[in-house]
């Protein structure tokens, strides 16, 4: 049986330096190790999921831990209080564009979580909360959205998204996006939308990382014609 103690050995062990320089230029915080993903899951295959080990392994504080974490979180036993706690420690890049938002999403809570996450002025918080809206039109049927309150959402990001923290200009790029693949009756609002906020600038902080601009993406997904097929999950 693997334990807190055991896991926490194996990250460390399994550390990498130039994967840790890296990713501290993507934004992962120290502390960590720089595990590669692909060592990750072999630890996620084995557990599956556990609800407590998870929480266990997030409050390390490792960001290597806490994105596993999100791997084995039994998303639906994860409660408002636990989400909360989780969003408010995500400090790193991974952590908080990927790892909460996957359990976010996967929870009982995630659209009501993420409409409060958005309007937080902590850049982290407001990251996390566009990123569950995204893998939330990623995972739910078009039936289970409120598609007006997304409509709304799309306007928010043609007026604000300019003026937004630099991180949070990509997320909202990245739901508009989300919108216009994975729900067919937004494609269009999205790609107008799209179309409006034009290019849009995000510092990478040297990386060859890029703001894909959304139109032409989900033009992309459309000639594929995949638009509004769903994701079984979001976690990867």
């Amino acid at each position: 049986m693997l334990t807190l103690q055991t896991i926490m050995a194996e990250l460390q062990a399994n550390g990498s330096e130039s994967i840790k320089k890296t990713l501290l230029k993507h934004g992962v915080k120290e502390p960590f190790f720089g595990v590669k993903v692909e060592f990750l899951k072999t630890i996620q295959k084995k557990v599956k999921t556990d609800y407590h080990l998870a929480k266990d392994l997030y409050a390390t504080g490792n960001a290597d831990a806490m994105y596993l974490a999100g791997l084995i979180a039994d998303d639906k036993k994860m409660t408002k209080a636990d989400l909360q706690s989780w969003v408010e420690q995500a400090l790193s890049s991974n952590v908080n564009g990927y790892t909460v938002p996957w359990v976010a999403a996967g929870s009982n809570y995630g659209y009501e979580m993420a409409m409060d996450w958005i309007e937080s002025a902590n850049e982290n918080i407001a990251v996390a909360g566009w990123s569950t809206l995204s893998n939330l039109l990623a995972l739910k049927a078009d039936s289970e959205l409120n598609l007006t309150s997304l409509k709304t959402l799309l306007y928010r990001v043609e007026k604000n998204i300019h003026k937004a923290p630099n991180r949070v200009r990509q997320v909202m790029n990245a739901f508009v996006i989300a919108a216009g693949s994975y729900v067919a009756p937004l494609t269009h609002d999205a790609i107008a939308t799209a179309n409006k906020i034009g290019t849009v600038f995000v510092d990478a902080n040297g990386t060859a990382c890029k703001v894909p601009p959304a139109a032409e993406y989900i033009k992309k997904i459309q000639d594929k014609g995949t638009i509004g097929k769903k994701k079984k999950t979001v976690k990867c």
